[in-house]
């Protein structure tokens, strides 16, 4: 087959080229089949008549028990973080606003008095004064009890004076101490609602800590006591200087105070078992002060019991009016029994009260 030349040659088709272009043209179309397909692709040809030409597959997130759309799903969660976010701001923006609290009602008249009663401990104290006694026309005092005694020549330094003079005396100071422990031991609660439980176990310690100081406390048997220190005898129109005599500041006492110690004052050898006894009760969340008072309270109550006599005839300042206003009242026999392992202090009731002396 010939043709026209446009340069003027003849134009020749050839059969064979002609099967040739369909054998290509079919090997082009097998290698198309062949070729795999992306995901755009494939919806090219598996798209209907009426689908939008590319449009985007929607992703879901598969739960485990659920699958939800991945648009719905991140929606979701950013919702709820951001209504978390906003809550714990709400609540960090109240917790740092001040608020203001109503006053707290004001105290009773019974918690004024115990306050006022406590503070007179403190007024009372001899010694070296802590920085916080709370009382300040009151400063160190009598230094040197006990070390001027050249027969005694120990430290007695320490304890509460009596009223208003400066003597020590063991009676009286050892029955407040006994009661002061049995109300914390009745009314703990009560002492620490009022803010004053640290305060009167301080006052307890601070006289607990002199008796300990006029006795062998270390010793399972003991043969003295101290009964007081400073004398306050004017019966005998004696000018000497002497803490009944003088009337001035316990600061300013610079004259020997005479030690009177007793060899045989049941009475006064029970209040003071009595008074560390309960004392070790209070404290015995301490143990080892627990367990030295402990300790004490039996040497006293073992003197007691075998160096049986009254305290009073042997040469004291003790007012009369004390027997019968200190006497105990079966107190000391209550403070024992509830002591673990504290045994034959029955009979303490009768040195108490001195029925038993002979």
């Amino acid at each position: 087959m010939f043709g026209r030349d446009p340069w003027g040659g003849p134009l020749e088709i050839s059969n064979a080229d002609s099967a040739t272009d369909d054998d290509r043209s079919r090997d082009l179309d097998r290698a198309a089949l062949m070729r795999q397909l992306d995901e755009t692709q494939q919806s090219w040809l598996l798209a209907g008549p009426g689908d939008q030409a590319g449009k985007k597959k929607k992703r879901y997130v598969d739960l485990g028990c659920v699958v939800v759309d991945r648009k719905i799903f991140m929606w979701t969660v950013g919702t709820i973080l951001g209504l978390g976010v906003f809550i714990g701001f709400i609540m960090m923006i109240v917790k740092l606003v001040p608020h203001k609290r109503p006053p707290p009602p004001p105290p009773d008249q019974y918690t004024q008095a115990l306050h006022k009663a406590l503070m007179f401990f403190n007024a009372q104290r001899s010694g070296p004064l802590p920085k916080h006694n709370g009382v300040s026309w009151r400063g160190n005092s009598c230094m040197k009890d006990g070390l001027s005694d050249s027969t005694v020549r120990r430290s007695l330094v320490g304890g509460f004076y009596d009223a208003g003079d400066a003597i020590k005396f063991n009676y009286p100071m050892a029955w407040s101490m006994t009661m002061l422990s049995w109300s914390v031991i009745e009314y703990r609660a009560k002492y620490e609602a009022i803010g004053e439980l640290d305060h009167i176990k301080e006052l307890i310690k601070w006289g607990t800590d002199y008796i300990l100081k006029t006795f062998n406390s270390s010793a399972d048997t003991i043969d003295r006591i101290v009964a007081q220190v400073g004398v306050g005898d004017t019966s005998k129109g004696s000018s000497q200087p002497n803490d009944h005599y003088c009337w001035m500041r316990p600061e300013d006492i610079d004259y020997k105070r005479p030690v009177t110690e007793c060899h045989s004052c049941s009475d006064l050898a029970s209040e003071m078992a009595a008074a560390l006894a309960a004392a070790s009760i209070v404290f015995k969340d301490s143990k080892t002060y627990s367990d030295k008072l402990v300790k004490g309270a039996k040497a006293l109550y073992k003197f007691g019991r075998l160096q049986r006599g009254r305290y009073s005839p042997n040469g004291s300042d003790q007012p009369q009016e004390w027997r019968s206003m200190l006497e105990p009242t079966g107190l000391e026999v209550q403070t024992m029994e509830y002591l673990p392992g504290m045994t034959n202090f029955q009979e303490l009731r009768f040195f108490s009260a001195g029925c038993d002396s002979s």
